[in-house]
């Protein structure tokens, strides 16, 4: 019986969702960013879930687009130009979504994460990788300039690094990758399962509505002017106040005991 292309395991409030591709290091197919899209979908209205993991199976966490599919593509009387905006786009609503997804999204790397792969790494709200892994944005490479993983890669490190890793298409080391504000933690590769467990687990402990809440104005007030951030970002904690739960979490804080937070 054929494996499914996306799988999903849940446990703890904790939802890993692994490419499972590992014939074409979990390139993004069509069929997988469909995949990866629905499942997104689904998990948003779960309760259960407090915090989601993406991994890849295999060698790598994911080689990016699938370069054999978009050839079969260019087949067309158009020279593929329809399929190649449709790819585009399914593409970045998936990226949107992630960082649109109620829950915090964890990458958990080993491998290789480059072109749409690394795209997909700073897409997520956080990542763990191991010390093994590489990253990079190589369509230069080939004569095609990763002009979509651009979006999400300068919005996590400096312009410049962006840049030169753009047009030079060079993989850079996981700590290289620390460095420039791409992942959050790096360790050894025994170790990358037990970390990235560790930092889940920690997030899926607080509040779910205030960690929710806090996702969606975290994005939304980075592309506002300070004071409009300011105020914005006032009427969320306002909101955020009159939670029941948030009651009960500061009355446990004053009397020195643990939360009673509804379930």
């Amino acid at each position: 019986m054929q494996q499914a292309l996306l799988m999903r395991s849940d446990l703890d409030g904790v939802s890993t969702l692994t490419l499972n591709s590992p014939s074409n290091l979990n390139a993004l197919s069509e069929a997988m960013i469909d995949a990866i899209t629905s499942a997104l979908l689904e998990i948003s209205s779960d309760k259960s879930v407090r915090v989601l993991v993406l991994q890849g199976a295999g060698n790598a966490f994911c080689a990016g687009h699938d370069l054999k599919e978009m050839t079969r593509g260019r087949q067309a009387p158009d020279g593929g130009k329809a399929y190649f905006k449709m790819i585009f786009d399914k593409c970045a609503a998936m990226m949107t979504a992630i960082m649109q997804q109620p829950q915090p999204v964890i990458a958990k790397v080993h491998g290789v994460a480059v072109a749409a792969g690394c795209q997909l790494v700073a897409s997520c709200d956080m990542a763990v990788s191991s010390e093994a892994a590489r990253f990079g944005v190589n369509g230069v490479n080939i004569g095609l300039f990763c002009s979509t993983p651009m979006v999400a890669l300068t919005r996590n490190i400096h312009r410049k690094a962006a840049f030169e890793l753009l047009t030079t298409g060079d993989l850079i080391p996981a700590g290289r990758a620390h460095e420039l504000g791409l992942v959050n933690k790096v360790v050894p590769a025994e170790d990358l399962d037990s970390a990235t467990r560790e930092l889940a687990r920690k997030v899926a402990g607080k509040l779910g509505a205030a960690v929710k809440i806090g996702k969606l104005a975290f994005y939304k007030q980075a592309q506002m002017p300070l004071e409009q951030a300011y105020k914005y970002t006032g009427e969320v904690m306002v909101e955020n106040m009159l939670y029941r739960d948030t009651e009960e979490g500061i009355s446990a804080f004053l009397e020195k005991r643990p939360p009673s937070w509804a379930k």
